[in-house]
């Protein structure tokens, strides 16, 4: 009998189960022996041909059964494997190089650092000329921020162009209430000057994008990754292996988080752990599917903690490690991490020699990654029509249970998309059918469901319930 850890991410395919025990002789076998139990997950670990996806690794304890005997690797019985899917983050102020030396002042504020002999006066004045570049100053972003210039980085670049919303308070410290409708990149930055008045702060009130992004990070000597989508990790890993930047990699999904150190001291990359992304939308945001407030604080205070390390030189960094991090459980796991020789950046023949276009590679649109087709869709305020005329046909919700308690539309019908599935047999093939959930994604993903499987006449009502709240009914609540 072998245990699989299921992950976060997909465990409303199994029930909510955070671990299925399979029989099978191989890593093969107990993989079919779960889809066979919850035929559900099949889709989100095998491609149309029956091949694991590329954006989904598999480990049997430590090991990547990708330099073992893959599928065929064989099982003893009372293994551990790891399903490891990949989680779904104006002008410039330069600053002036620093002199060698610390003042008294600093001397005072960074005493406890001075009197550690792995520091000491050296390691200090290593961090004051340091130069780490922070792509993101959201929820990543926030303790990172805070603890680099807390330790004295003397100058810290942020790279970010969103503005602080009520929704950020809750994971991103480094904001305040008085900073609602803020820049991000103001706010963090007064709020680390704050801390530490000896550090310089490179404002990007940018994107980073295949145009500026070897530019903004060529002057820095480490590069943190605090986003949160596909397009923009890719471009950070890819812009660092062609710089030869050690890359500091944090994700963080509901209650799990991953870290690690990437494209450092010849280490893999990014692409040798996922060498593809995962298409569009499989994968949900944590706008979509949450985050616990305190989980980017611990993820993020590991980055920084490894962001540091490396500029003085000293320690064990996670390199050709993935840190995993379990709060429900309160576990941290490891994982060894291999360079892919055939890796097509950091190999041995790479076929990437530039940056490329990255929302292509993902499959997204610029600026558009809660875009939804048109085809087939149905605005909230002709749903509302429809509503109060009181015409014959179904409102299907298909957001999860504890998003209905929030914020809900009177007369839908709670089915979660997980669940879609099992209730085919209990809706009319020709009714009329709206679909919708918090902002026009998951309801897509229903709609294009149902099509499929024969029914006629199904919309999905564009912005979700999202769109509800802006243009029907501000008393509902957004979230």
């Amino acid at each position: 009998m072998a245990k699989i850890l299921i992950p976060t991410a997909l465990r409303q395919f199994t029930e909510q189960q955070d671990a299925v025990e399979v029989t099978g002789a191989t890593v093969g076998e107990a993989l079919a022996a779960l889809t066979a139990q919850y035929p559900n997950i099949k889709k989100n670990l095998f491609n149309e041909q029956g091949k694991l996806r590329s954006f989904v690794n598999v480990y049997v304890n430590d090991e990547d059964i990708r330099y073992m005997d893959k599928d065929a690797t064989e099982l003893e019985g009372n293994e551990t494997i790891s399903i490891v899917p990949s989680i779904a983050g104006g002008s410039t102020a330069v600053a002036e190089p620093q002199a060698a030396a610390l003042s008294n002042e600093e001397v005072a504020r960074y005493s406890r650092h001075l009197i550690l002999p792995e520091v000491g006066m050296e390691g200090q004045l290593k961090l004051k000329q340091a130069k780490v570049a922070l792509i993101g100053a959201g929820g990543l972003g926030a303790p990172l921020g805070l603890y680099l210039a807390a330790a004295g980085v003397g100058r810290i670049g942020i790279v970010d162009f969103d503005v602080v919303d009520a929704s950020n308070l809750q994971r991103q410290v480094i904001h305040g209430t008085r900073d609602l409708g803020r820049k991000k990149l103001d706010s963090a930055a007064d709020r680390m000057r704050d801390i530490n008045p000896n550090i310089a702060i490179d404002k990007f009130d940018t994107g980073l994008s295949s145009e500026n992004a070897l530019e903004i990070l060529r002057e820095y000597d480490v590069v943190v990754d605090g986003t949160d989508n596909f397009p923009t990790r890719y471009l950070v890993n890819d812009a660092c292996v062609l710089l030869k930047k050690p890359n500091v990699y944090g994700s963080i999904f509901r209650f799990e988080g991953q870290a690690t150190v990437f494209a450092y001291q010849d280490g893999p990359c990014y692409r040798c752990l996922y060498p593809e992304p995962p298409p569009p939308g499989l994968v949900p945001s944590c706008a979509e599917g949450g985050v616990l407030g305190i989980l980017p604080g611990l993820i993020g205070l590991v980055q920084a903690t490894e962001a540091v390390k490396i500029v003085l030189g000293i320690g064990e960094t996670l390199k050709n490690r993935l840190l995993l991090y379990d709060a429900l459980s309160m576990r941290f796991r490891e994982l060894r991490l291999r360079r892919d020789r055939d890796c097509p950046v950091c190999g041995e023949h790479p076929t990437v020699t530039r940056l490329i276009d990255y929302q292509e590679f993902c499959g997204v649109r610029p600026m558009a990654s809660e875009a939804v087709p048109t085809d087939g869709a149905i605005d909230v305020t002709e749903v509302k029509k429809k509503l109060d005329r009181g015409d014959d046909f179904v409102l299907i919700d298909v957001r999860e249970p504890h998003e209905y308690q929030i914020a809900r539309i009177p007369g839908a019908r709670l089915i979660p998309l997980g669940e879609l599935p099992k209730h085919l047999n209990e809706l009319d093939s020709d009714a009329d059918i709206v679909a919708h959930c918090k902002s026009g994604a998951r309801s897509q993903k229903a709609v294009d469901l149902l099509k499929q499987n024969g029914f006629r006449n199904v919309r999905n009502m564009t912005g979700g319930i999202l769109a509800w709240s802006d243009k029907v009914d501000p008393t509902v609540p957004k979230y």
